[in-house]
């Protein structure tokens, strides 16, 4: 196990980095014109961004990100 300290500054700009990725995932998601293998791993890189996500932000933002069921990610506000 690995770990490092950070201030809450440097907290607030790793969940702005994290939620600007998963954003841009969810987006193209949606893109009927991308590959359903492409989307697979873009699927996969959501789930590591947000195992990531959940150790930074808050309950209340985890929620907004949280996959609704297994094929569809959506952000919901």
């Amino acid at each position: 196990m690995l770990g490092f300290l950070i201030n809450e500054r440097e907290i607030k700009e790793i969940e702005y980095l994290i939620k600007r990725e998963m954003d841009e995932i969810l987006f193209d998601l949606k893109d009927e014109r991308i590959d359903h293998i492409v989307k697979r791993s873009m699927k996969e890189r959501y789930k590591i961004l947000f195992s990531l996500f959940k150790r930074v932000a808050p309950p209340s933002e985890c929620m907004k990100y949280m996959a609704t069921d297994k094929s569809t990610y959506r952000k919901s506000y």
